[in-house]
């Protein structure tokens, strides 16, 4: 039986609904501080084997932390790496659900070792427990110390890989970011105290600015951040102000590296 003028007229109409839709670019879809809000969607099978890491980025971790073997989420300072687990900020199979699911190898690999994403945690905050973070994200979980620090590096990893952010999480990190005055790392001494991150601290020496600067953007560990550098991790250009920009060659001392 064939279809009547007006059952083809509606599948007509149908159809170039469909390619409109499609064809709507992405900046129409939501956002939220520059990251796209959807839904968790798990677009391929996730296997931790994917996600890759060495134990031997552990000690840039260190470095990373001014040389002080620190958990960050409860303010803790250890005498050994023995005591940390290695601890991603974006759980790998929450970055996976975000838009990692259609990445490739290469992309999956460079996320697990990211130093971007990379801190110290006891087994027991980082593991699956009553307390532990596990692979929970930020609406499920979140630090008892360095809150304003952990959500702004969670916004930092998203926006570094593209990904997705669900509203749930979106609405708890706002929360978090709207009361926040600094969201620096802030180093607690022994007695529970806050030191500054560019004080000198007990058990740990200096724990600066620039070292984190230096492992988030230094690929090359020569101890200076390039232009190219720069402009492989999108901060470019550089202004004074800027983490990186003390580790930077200002030519003609404006202000501003990298235009």
């Amino acid at each position: 039986m064939k279809p009547s003028p007006l059952q083809r007229r509606w599948t007509m109409t149908a159809v170039l609904l469909a390619v409109v839709v499609c064809q709507v670019p992405a900046s129409a879809a939501e956002t939220w501080r520059g990251l796209v809000v959807a839904p968790e969607h798990r677009c391929s099978p996730y296997d931790r084997r994917d996600y890759p890491y060495p134990q031997s980025v552990e000690p840039r971790i260190v470095a990373a932390l001014g040389g002080r073997i620190y958990g960050p989420y409860t303010g803790r300072t250890f005498a050994s790496r023995r005591e940390t687990d290695i601890e991603h900020v974006v759980a790998l199979s929450e970055a996976h659900d975000s838009g990692l699911c259609a990445a490739d190898v290469s992309t999956r690999r460079r996320f697990a070792s990211d130093l971007l994403n990379l801190t110290l945690a006891a087994p027991d905050v980082n593991r699956c427990g009553r307390s532990g973070k596990c692979a929970r994200d930020a609406a499920e979980w979140l630090p008892p110390r360095n809150r304003c620090w952990f959500v702004q590096r969670v916004v930092e990893v998203r926006r570094e890989y593209r990904l997705a952010i669900d509203r749930r999480e979106a609405d708890a990190l706002e929360r978090i970011l709207s009361d926040c005055k600094s969201t620096e790392m802030v180093f607690h001494g022994d007695g529970g105290a806050a030191v500054s991150a560019g004080s000198s601290v007990s058990q740990g020496g200096p724990a600066s600015g620039a070292a984190n600067a230096l492992a988030r953007w230094d690929d090359n560990r020569n101890g200076r951040i390039s232009c190219k550098e720069a402009r492989l991790h999108r901060i470019a250009p550089v202004r004074r102000g800027h983490p990186a920009y003390p580790l930077m060659r200002d030519g003609d001392s404006d202000g501003v590296v990298c235009e």
